[in-house]
């Protein structure tokens, strides 16, 4: 069975303008009292919840190509580790990134 995939990018900082009916729902939904609201559909967040929740769990950054020119030693290096040397080299990357910005 062959699938058909729509696809279609979202520029957040420019987005479509609400329409009439849109505006209209967001009005009545703002105006409604949070008593009104069913919530029953809806699990509880417990304690419990809370103490295992993970930031970013799902979230995954987008990959961007680049060329980097690095010092041929650095990179015999990371490659003589086996594969996977330019997840290494994000790697690196990321945890000094992370701690320049704690000391920020």
């Amino acid at each position: 069975m062959k699938k058909n995939l729509v696809s279609f990018e979202l520029d957040l900082a420019n987005l479509p303008p609400l329409t009439d009916e849109q505006k209209a729902e967001l009005e009545a939904l703002a105006a409604m009292p949070d008593e009104a609201i069913d919530y029953s559909d809806i699990p509880p967040l417990t304690d419990e919840f809370w103490d295992n929740a993970v930031r970013g769990r799902f979230y995954r950054p987008t990959k961007t190509s680049t060329t980097v020119r690095i010092d041929s030693d650095v990179l015999a290096w990371l490659r003589s580790q086996g594969r996977g040397y330019q997840t290494r080299i994000n790697a690196i990357l990321r945890r000094e990134m992370l701690s320049a910005l704690k000391k920020g």
